[in-house]
């Protein structure tokens, strides 16, 4: 079984991936981001890196999900390969960092791979407000965070809101992260994983 975390820069899919690994007994995979060579470049300067680092990503979550179905294993995943593609570089090429060109060469190809893997199982969207992405973002303290605008958070929630909505391939939990602290508060964490196993239940 395949579930993946899905959520805008700052929502707590790391974390609730590796909460969720732990007391399921999951495997996790997380986003490569400690190794991504054009993650630093790319947030100091987007126009230049955006295509580069949006062609990294897909073909990073491509060879993850070939590997998953492989394993044969239930896994836990941080970040699918759907929201690069109707969120990130959509939202890059709109506000003018990426070409027409580029965004278009980007998306055949993920229209392409994408075709040839199968969706999660389920998908886990952790809605957040802005006020909410900035604090945790300032609370991990990643250096090369620090030049994300609010303006590039709002359009991102934006986008996520219009792909959840339309979204249909396989099953979908909202955790409204306003409400439930999962990171700071185990009661939270417990009404969250009993929504996620209500969702399990359901795949059989």
């Amino acid at each position: 079984m395949h579930i993946a975390v899905a959520g805008n820069i700052g929502s707590g899919k790391t974390t609730l991936t590796s909460l969720l690994s732990k007391h399921f007994g999951w495997e996790a995979h997380y986003e490569d981001v400690d190794d991504n060579p054009y993650l630093i470049d790319f947030y100091n300067d987007m126009q230049r890196w955006s295509f580069n680092l949006q062609i990294y990503f897909l073909n990073s979550r491509f060879n993850q999900i070939l590997s998953f179905r492989r394993s044969g294993k239930t896994l836990v995943q941080d970040r699918t390969i759907y929201e690069d593609a109707y969120i990130f570089a959509p939202n890059l090429h709109a506000m003018g960092l990426m070409s027409t060109r580029d965004f278009e060469n980007y998306f055949t190809l993920f229209t392409m791979l994408s075709s040839l893997i199968q969706p999660p199982d389920l998908i886990i969207y952790l809605r957040a407000s802005v006020p909410t992405l900035v604090r945790q973002i300032q609370k991990r303290g990643r250096k090369y965070e620090d030049n994300i605008r609010l303006e590039y958070l709002k359009r991102l929630n934006e986008r996520y809101e219009a792909w959840v909505e339309t979204y249909n391939m396989s099953r979908m939990l909202i955790v409204d992260v306003d409400s439930y602290n999962f990171i700071d508060k185990q009661e939270d964490l417990s009404v969250v994983i009993d929504k996620v196993s209500a969702e399990i239940h359901g795949l059989f």
